[in-house]
């Protein structure tokens, strides 16, 4: 999931989509099954002068002082966090539970991440899981790798996303108050969280100059989490292994995993997602988030983490899945079963 930079509330009524959608285009779409949806000319302005802006900060990050590239790396960890242990695993999927400091934690970090209220994100990740490569998927992958990565919300979505974004229950998101707080004032604390204080506090606490201070730990660190956030949309829905179900798209990359801190084991992810790990391995096979949740469980603010056996991924794996690299894990399953 990523912002919407035009705006930040969603038409969630198949009505409100009469104010953006024909009666020529309503026919092409059941004629053809899809649309030419209008480019959102604002997304594209703002997206290319963040990205310039982000070139810019690659280029001096050569001259930053090296707290502030700390800083910058830090905030991106953070906002990661509030992405992958937050919005993803806690709100979306219900993985495992958390107590208020830690959803306070999270929905903070979620903020600065800036890729819409936690509200948003998890309503159209739910709806991505429900209606995967679909037209009622935000950013389906079959339109595409641009499309999956960032052109979704480059255009106005689909007539499907958001008819049939309207069904999903979301009254468990407005019941937690750190949820419907953060919705309620979520511009506000973006800006200031994602752009603002990210670059005073390098500016007042170790007098690094406004304009490094602005484009590394502000825009650059932004544009980075961004990227990692899409490949999981784009990568990790079309290259890589499919050992747990053949029959989708969703696969297991790597590549995603060591930049979106665990979040690249997909195809488990969208065979079992009510795991709390999204994966069978462990927190050091590249899973940070696993770590954070498992430690935030060590000191009693993470409990009821969800974890599918391994007898029921072995299952599944015959069933649906590649069996020609076992695990250990499964390996010992087998065993069992032979006495």
């Amino acid at each position: 999931m990523a912002p919407r930079i035009d705006g930040f509330n969603v038409p969630e009524k198949i009505d409100d989509l009469q104010k953006t959608t024909t009666q020529a285009q309503s026919s092409q779409l059941k004629k053809e099954g899809k649309l030419d949806l209008p480019i959102r000319w604002r997304n594209v302005a703002v997206f290319a002068a963040l990205h310039v802006g982000a070139l810019y900060g690659i280029y001096l990050c050569f001259y930053a002082k090296i707290q502030t590239l700390i800083f910058s790396y830090l905030l991106y960890l953070g906002g990661a966090l509030g992405i992958t242990a937050g919005a993803h695993r806690l709100w979306s999927h219900r993985t495992y539970k958390a107590k208020l400091p830690l959803r306070i934690f999270l929905g903070m970090m979620q903020t600065l991440a800036l890729q819409n209220s936690i509200f948003e994100w998890s309503r159209d990740h739910r709806v991505h899981h429900k209606h995967a490569e679909t037209n009622a998927d935000p950013h389906n992958s079959k339109r595409g790798f641009f499309f999956a990565h960032m052109g979704w919300l480059l255009m106005k979505k689909h007539p499907d996303v958001i008819q049939k974004g309207s069904r999903i229950p979301l009254d468990d998101l407005l019941a937690d108050p750190v949820v419907a707080f953060q919705k309620k004032y979520y511009k506000t604390l973006a800006i200031f969280t994602c752009f603002v204080l990210p670059t005073v506090i390098p500016v007042f606490w170790w007098n690094e100059s406004w304009t490094n201070a602005y484009f590394v730990p502000a825009i650059l660190r932004y544009i980075v989490t961004l990227h990692f956030t899409w490949f999981v949309n784009s990568f990790a829905h079309m290259w890589g292994m499919r050992p747990y179900d053949k029959k989708i798209n969703p696969a297991e990359n790597l590549f995603v995993s060591m930049g979106a801190i665990g979040e690249g084991f997909h195809n488990y992810h969208h065979t079992f997602p009510m795991d709390y790990s999204t994966s069978e391995h462990g927190s050091v096979y590249f899973n940070f988030t696993k770590f954070f949740i498992d430690f935030m469980a060590l000191i009693g603010q993470a409990y009821d983490r969800n974890k599918v056996s391994p007898a029921q991924i072995l299952a599944r794996r015959k069933r649906t899945g590649d069996l020609s690299r076992q695990t250990d894990q499964e390996d010992e399953v087998e065993h069992e079963h032979d006495y």
